[in-house]
């Protein structure tokens, strides 16, 4: 295999792991927006709780990296429940400015909380030993950790997808977002149905931050400085279904990555460039059907 070949390859699964990590930490968003119809542009701060958990409890308490994972997750999603019971629902049926404008404080808020809290530097995590490094796999240079977030990301896509085409819960949510009267007319719980995808989607992002602590960085700053990202996965892939929110972010993925390495001097650009085609090609977003 030459050299192009093999580095085309690695940019290949590098991007592969950049666009499932993105998909995580939006699909949270993708799911409030497309099937709740809110727009929560707070949710990279459940994602920076996530991984602000992981760091502390690593840093500070010497816990290990795979013992935090599952309190990265509900760690955020008990917070996303108490905020949903408590303030996001009283702007389920306000205008989509109102959400904008509240959610937009949170964020500011979080921001706020956590430079005060934590300080403003960038927190470091230690990688377990055996996630760090490179491997040779028929040529192809294949990063142990990035191997692990492909893992845990496309078991949690699986797992997403059957959860809202295959189940009880995701008939009923579907029900719930149609016509919350009809719903509850046939007994359906709205109230609860609500309040637990937005727990489940805010987990969803903080499992995310705590994945990409190592990736991305984590500082005070960072539901700002990825808020555009989501955004633009939810906006490339559309919002009625999970499929097209997940193809958009490997694509993205891979188009960031392979910008940043074979033009590094505009590669940043690349993802903002990719969308603006996208949406004048097909404002309604890539993979979503025009109406």
């Amino acid at each position: 295999m030459s050299f192009s070949e093999n580095a085309v390859l690695t940019i290949l699964f590098d991007g592969i792991a950049y666009g499932m990590l993105l998909f995580v930490l939006a699909c949270g968003l993708a799911v409030t927006l497309g099937l709740m119809n809110f727009v929560n542009l707070a949710h990279g701060a459940f994602a920076m709780a996530g991984g602000y958990i992981t760091a502390v409890m690593m840093n500070r308490m010497g816990v290990p990296f795979l013992a935090t994972l599952p309190l990265a997750f509900i760690g955020p999603a008990l917070l996303g429940l108490v905020l949903e019971r408590t303030l996001y629902k009283r702007l389920y049926t306000r205008s989509h400015l109102d959400q904008v404008l509240f959610s937009i404080g949170l964020v500011f808020m979080a921001v706020a909380a956590i430079d005060y809290s934590f300080g403003s530097q960038q927190q470091l995590i230690q990688l377990p030993t055996w996630l760090q490094g490179r491997i040779d796999v028929l040529g192809v240079q294949v990063g142990l950790y990035r191997s692990f977030i492909i893992a845990i990301c496309g078991a949690l896509v699986v797992v997403l997808q059957l959860i809202l085409t295959k189940t009880r819960f995701g008939s009923r949510l579907r029900a719930a977002v149609d016509d919350p009267r009809v719903a509850r007319g046939l007994g359906i719980n709205v109230s609860l149905i609500f309040a637990a995808t937005f727990a489940f989607g805010s987990g969803l992002a903080g499992l995310g931050g705590a994945l990409g602590a190592e990736i991305l960085g984590l500082d005070p700053t960072f539901p700002l400085k990825f808020m555009i990202y989501f955004l633009i996965v939810v906006t490339v892939g559309g919002t009625t279904s999970i499929t097209g929110p997940f193809l958009a972010s490997l694509l993205l993925g891979i188009a960031d990555v392979a910008g940043k390495y074979y033009v590094p001097s505009v590669g940043a650009f690349v993802i903002y460039t990719l969308m603006i085609v996208v949406l004048v090609l097909r404002p309604q977003g890539l993979f979503e059907r025009a109406r």
